[in-house]
């Protein structure tokens, strides 16, 4: 993944977090609400060629990282989770840890055994699981 200019998240929210992130190195932003972690990924945009980054919660599974592509249950996956898809080779910012990763799809029996986990973090996973017809996706990534 080449260096060139990279576009954050549209989301005003999401892109002050990004910029409080980025700014202090994650000393402001990795923990988020009531402490919990988030991490940066940035994914190529599968159409546009461009880099486009995002603040997720995130959660372990020995030495990956996971995430989960919820968008909220919104019907359809998240633009990241399509970009992701399309090209494995991202980056990822964890507090000040900056470093390129491999992203995949977690198998069937992978996510049976992640999704607790990732509840546990974030109940409302759960809740957005209960809005939407498609399985939610977790993404184990992993450093390369």
């Amino acid at each position: 993944m080449a260096d060139t200019d990279i576009h954050d998240s549209p989301a005003s929210w999401v892109n002050d977090h990004i910029r409080r992130y980025v700014e202090t190195d994650g000393r402001e932003g990795h923990l988020w609400r009531d402490g919990v972690p988030t991490l940066l990924l940035t994914t190529r945009g599968r159409k546009s060629g461009l880099l486009r980054r995002t603040a997720l919660i995130y959660g372990r599974d020995g030495d990956d990282y996971l995430v989960v592509a919820s968008q909220g249950g919104k019907p359809e996956h998240p633009a990241w989770y399509h970009n992701l898809v399309a090209d494995p080779e991202v980056r990822l910012q964890v507090g000040a840890d900056k470093f390129r990763a491999r992203a995949r799809t977690a198998t069937p029996e992978e996510r049976a055994r992640l999704w607790p986990r990732m509840t546990e973090i974030w109940p409302d996973y759960d809740e957005y699981q209960t809005k939407t017809s498609r399985e939610i996706p977790i993404v184990v990534l992993t450093r390369l």
